[in-house]
């Protein structure tokens, strides 16, 4: 039997030790929501949870408490409890009710109004639910709601670009951060086109350059590589460059091959001259490492997020990151050389640094940007919705894949609720639109 995890990621980024108590109650819980009030069938399957986890999550792999509940989930379905396990999901929402209502004065890192403003416009376009967005669809209103999204959009980067110019004096970095693709590379030129009017030279230096060699990171049983940590950039060169900049001095800045996942030999001048903006676009941009040779006043820290509020057919919400992984499988195989099925079984690197490394840092953003799109579900189901149903096949009974078949069944079953869209519909998704930076075609030259 697989050892059970040694702890687990709480909501806010922190870790906690793994206790199987918490799971048996639950599951006692939901049992006797169904009138099966029976310790030992709860402690039974609380004992293939603990082992689904420990197959699912080895080592150092640690699980988020959103990845546990996922599993208990499937472990009540495949036992056959499929009415204990609904009585779960019931329980699993009145544990988020709570929460939400007990919080208090306590400050944490959920972008509460953004949330509200979020939902307050979709409610008013009508696409807060599946349901909605798919009347849009069959309605033929698809360019309305693109036009009206993208509009969102813009006006959020108006306002950020007014909060830099109100900084201007001083201001040597704007810092673009944010998870995996939630849109930042699109976010800074966008940003670009607004400052430089303003008189403001920008110019981006992308720290992606920075990455060691993929060959250096550490590798899991699988052969995947985990190059989702700050560490994995070279964050004492970063801070020497970004030092001998903020003194207006030039660089010989790296370049980094994703092709090949190795640092070329070549390297590029960055010579921006001691009166430009420096515009940094990197996942850990308000990680404390990455820019601390520089004084917090030469920096201004946006930090972007999908924060869509879109219910399923089965009126849950939508998960944020699930948006950005549909996006990141499809960036990857367009430009990186990454099969979709590879991003997938990956992405569990990617959300275990995001809730170390990121999400416990946005509340030092001076600014925050909802890259969440409204429209964007259809385009995404039409490049991907034919790859998931071959993985799910393949990996169903691999308790070792358990993250990623959960997470794959989780979105298959999202987009196959989505009204399709063709070839015909992609003259409507304008080339500056954010999505065109992971379906290609944009006006930008992002990759």
């Amino acid at each position: 039997m697989a050892d059970a995890p040694r702890a687990i990621v709480k909501r806010n980024g922190t870790q906690v030790p793994f206790d199987a108590g918490k799971i048996e109650i639950a599951i006692y819980k939901a049992t006797a929501a169904v009138g099966e009030h029976d310790r030992e069938l709860a402690r039974e399957l609380t004992r293939r949870v603990v082992e689904a986890l420990g197959a699912a999550y080895p080592r150092d792999d640690l699980p988020t408490v959103e990845d546990i509940q996922d599993v208990v989930e499937r472990v009540l379905i495949r036992a056959g409890h499929a009415d204990t396990a609904k009585a779960y999901i019931v329980y699993r929402h009145e544990r988020a009710r709570m929460r939400s209502q007990h919080r208090g004065g306590r400050v944490d890192n959920i972008p509460w109004k953004l949330m509200w403003q979020t939902l307050d416009w979709a409610v008013e376009q009508g696409c807060h639910t599946v349901e909605g967005l798919n009347r849009i669809l069959a309605e033929g209103r698809l360019g309305e709601l693109i036009e009206a999204s993208d509009q969102r959009y813009e006006s959020i980067l108006d306002d950020a670009a007014s909060a830099i110019l109100e900084r201007r004096e001083g201001l040597r970095y704007i810092i673009v951060a944010g998870p995996s693709s939630s849109g930042k590379t699109t976010t800074t030129h966008k940003l670009m086109e607004r400052l430089e009017p303003a008189g403001i030279r920008v110019l981006p230096l992308p720290l992606d350059n920075y990455f060691f060699d993929l060959e250096l990171h550490p590798k899991d049983e699988f052969g995947d590589y985990d190059f989702e940590t700050p560490e994995a950039l070279d964050l004492a060169l970063v801070n020497r460059h970004l030092a001998a900049l903020d003194r207006g001095e030039p660089i010989d800045m790296p370049i980094y091959d994703f092709k090949t996942g190795k640092r070329v030999a070549e390297t590029r001048r960055f010579d921006p001259g001691p009166d430009s903006l420096i515009l940094l676009d990197t996942l850990h941009g308000l990680f404390d490492g990455l820019t601390e040779s520089v004084p917090d006043s030469h920096k201004f820290r946006l930090y972007i997020e999908t924060i869509g509020q879109l219910k399923d057919t089965g009126g849950r919400y939508v998960r944020w990151a699930d948006i950005r992984l549909l996006r990141r499988m499809i960036r990857d195989s367009l430009h990186r050389s990454y099969s979709p099925e590879r991003t997938l079984l990956h992405w569990h690197y990617v959300r275990r640094s995001e809730l170390k490394h990121i999400i416990p840092y946005q509340g030092t953003a001076d600014f925050r940007v909802n890259s969440s799109l409204a429209y964007e579900l259809p385009f995404l189901k039409r490049q991907l919705f034919h790859h998931l149903g071959p993985f799910l096949e393949r990996w169903r009974d691999r308790e070792a894949r358990l993250d990623g078949y959960l997470r794959a069944r989780r979105v298959h079953h999202l987009l196959d609720s989505i009204r399709d869209v063709t070839e015909e519909d992609d003259p409507l998704l304008p080339p500056t639109s954010l999505l065109r930076e992971f379906v290609g075609g944009g006006a930008y030259d992002v990759h």
